[in-house]
């Protein structure tokens, strides 16, 4: 586990967005495991800036992401499907039949969960995964108590999760209760980790991260058993370590 300290926001983007144009420029046919929310925007938005500036292409790209709540339509606005959409994919000419998000609305999800599980294996598994970090140790939407051998599964919502969302949606009743996410055993089957964590209010998760006991209790614990983590941090967040 390799711990990268930067100064700001920013810094962490530009970072991380180097990592990835690594695997893009020098892999014949890289798979990404991309997330969601606040902290990956700025990495996004690099990704873009580059793109715009003829310095990558993403044409030979195959992307997976972590999660997608249960019951929201492709195009709902706080679906991660329209998120990904919006905020990267339809800006940097990657082929849509490439970018791949579990079905939310599939009539069986857990045949949808096998399915996903599957695309990836097809894939070759991802050579680098993009996590954030849930303050309550949540990786994807592996909630405290995820079995650390769980593969692609429907989850419930932890209800921190639901009121750490509510911000994207009008009222916390309409914060789905449900998501359909990779398992803790399949983000481990990557080949490479980056870990982005921004903030003071991530600090105290963060630590136990690096120090604290590895517990099925704090999801993210598990990383510290996996062989190639970069974990990109800033100071607001480094500052209980």
């Amino acid at each position: 586990m390799e711990l990268i300290k930067v100064r700001n926001y920013e810094e962490l983007s530009e970072y991380a967005g180097k990592l990835v144009l690594e695997k893009v420029n020098t892999l014949e046919n890289p798979v990404l495991g991309l997330a969601t929310g606040s902290t990956p925007e700025g990495l996004y938005q690099y990704l873009i800036n580059q793109y715009k500036e003829g310095k990558v292409s993403f044409e030979h790209v195959v992307t997976f992401n972590l999660d997608e709540y249960v019951g929201l339509e492709k195009d709902d606005i706080n679906s991660y499907n329209y998120y990904m959409n919006e905020k990267l994919f339809k800006h940097i000419g990657i082929p849509r039949n490439q970018t791949y998000l579990p079905d939310g609305n599939a009539i069986d999800l857990n045949e949808e969960a096998t399915n996903y599980e599957n695309r990836i294996k097809q894939a070759g598994n991802i050579d680098l995964q993009i996590l954030g970090l849930g303050l309550n140790g949540h990786i994807g939407f592996n909630e405290p108590g995820t079995p650390f051998t769980s593969r692609t599964h429907i989850v419930q919502l932890d209800e921190s999760t639901r009121q750490a969302n509510a911000r994207f949606f009008i009222s916390i009743d309409e914060v789905p209760s449900q998501a359909i996410t990779m398992g803790i055993e399949t983000i481990m089957e990557s080949k490479q980790i980056v870990l982005l964590v921004s903030g003071e209010g991530k600090a105290e998760a963060l630590h136990r991260v690096i120090n604290g006991e590895v517990s099925e209790e704090f999801p993210a614990s598990i990383l510290q058993k996996h062989p190639h983590v970069i974990i990109v941090a800033d100071e607001a967040a480094c500052k209980l370590l």
